[in-house]
């Protein structure tokens, strides 16, 4: 199942409601569970980004209707990128000249 990293900073709505953020993931985890995607891991952290999101989709239309579902609730921006394995890697890495 491809895997996808999401890359996630607060809106001021997300940002005046960070207390409730730990509750928000989880209900993320809940409608990501109805778009057939899991979610792996869910990190905050500093600098740039606020939160980093690790998942597992079927497709990118599945992490695409995902990511804005999660956008119309207005507490987060995202940029979603897809990520391969080393053994993906090497498959593309065949393809070339």
């Amino acid at each position: 199942m491809p895997r996808y990293v999401s890359l996630l900073n607060w809106t001021d709505q997300g940002i005046r409601k960070v207390k409730e953020t730990t509750k928000r993931a989880k209900v993320f985890q809940e409608m990501a569970a109805k778009f057939k995607v899991k979610v792996r891991e869910i990190h905050w952290t500093m600098g740039r980004y606020d939160v980093v999101v690790i998942l597992d989709a079927p497709d990118d239309l599945a992490i695409s209707r995902l990511m804005l579902a999660l956008g119309t609730l207005g507490n987060v921006k995202t940029e979603t990128l897809r990520a391969y394995s080393a053994k993906e890697m090497a498959e593309i890495l065949k393809g070339l000249p």
